[in-house]
């Protein structure tokens, strides 16, 4: 799947694959948040989601000169997010505080260890046009993300929806990206 259409396909999925969990606690923190303060938080949001991009890219720039058959050994890094998401699934959600910006932007960093884990392979996998055309895909959805959790905050239903059915669904998406990134390392 290297076609323009491929890289735009693989990069949503790996968007929205490790961005779901997420989205539905960016919504639930835009709940307890005021309204004047949206615009804020949703840039701290956006440039934290920059930065995780930007280090995806620096760390599979480093890769280069290591085959990507091996890149594709990352996989496990998915399927371990999936196993631990799997054991702490009845475990009850943290509460959603009002936080500022900068506790937005230091929330979506370390928060960002799956972004890494998936993103990685996939900007390696498809060399510099590839990754460039996943990091614009990237990008939009973010922007989507974040006009949507907007949108979803005026809902608290939905965004409990997505917290009692997220621990049962991330596992499952975590391990399809983990096949996903096998397969499009070619390490099958």
């Amino acid at each position: 799947m290297q076609s323009a259409l491929g890289v735009i396909v693989l990069a949503s999925l790996a968007f929205l694959g490790t961005m779901f969990d997420n989205f539905f606690a960016f919504a639930a923190q835009l709940v307890v948040t005021p309204p004047e303060r949206f615009r804020r938080v949703s840039w701290a949001q956006a440039f934290g989601v920059m930065t995780l991009i930007l280090l995806a890219g620096a760390v599979s720039g480093v890769l280069a000169p290591v085959p990507l058959r091996v890149i594709g050994l990352v996989c496990v890094a998915p399927w371990a997010l999936a196993l631990y998401a799997w054991r702490h699934r009845h475990e009850p959600a943290r509460e959603q505080y009002r936080r500022g910006a900068v506790t937005t932007f230091l929330i979506t960093l370390a928060l960002g260890g799956d972004n890494l884990a998936v993103w990685i392979p996939l900007l390696r996998a498809h060399g510099a046009a590839g990754a460039a055309g996943s990091v614009a895909v990237l990008l939009i959805w973010e922007s989507l993300f974040v006009f949507a959790a907007q949108g979803i905050a005026g809902h608290p239903r939905v965004v409990g929806w997505g917290h009692r059915r997220g621990p049962f669904l991330v596992p499952i998406v975590y391990v399809l990206l983990g096949v996903l990134i096998l397969v499009e390392c070619h390490t099958l």
